[in-house]
């Protein structure tokens, strides 16, 4: 059974997964798995699988990101995805509200 805190937890990664999906593939091209073990690396933004191939079949229906297929070095050929303009500037105005969200929750609830 899933604990009150974990339920929050879950909750507020619904709602910012996308903005984090978005600001990785900004840094560089990744592929679905590579993008669940970054996110793993954050607790908070840990994903399954499950989550995030939907999120990049949407993200890609929208035109925030685009995806080409390349060989392995050590497997199968993987899937890679890329920020496209649509995305960078949807990007960048995901961050503004962001950080006004962020500044404004921290005003209220306090930083300590």
């Amino acid at each position: 059974m899933q604990s009150e805190q974990e339920a929050w937890v879950s909750q507020f990664r619904k709602g910012v997964i996308e903005l984090a999906v978005l600001g990785l593939l900004a840094g560089e091209r990744r592929y679905g798995s590579q993008l669940v073990d970054d996110l793993a690396g954050f607790p908070g933004l840990a994903i399954s699988a499950g989550t995030v191939y939907p999120l990049l079949a949407r993200l890609k229906k929208a035109g925030l990101i685009d995806s080409s297929w390349q060989e392995s070095p050590v497997g199968p050929p993987r899937k890679y995805y890329v920020l496209t303009p649509a995305g960078a500037r949807a990007l960048a105005s995901m961050r503004e509200a962001w950080r006004s969200v962020s500044a404004d929750l921290g005003t209220i609830v306090g930083a300590s």
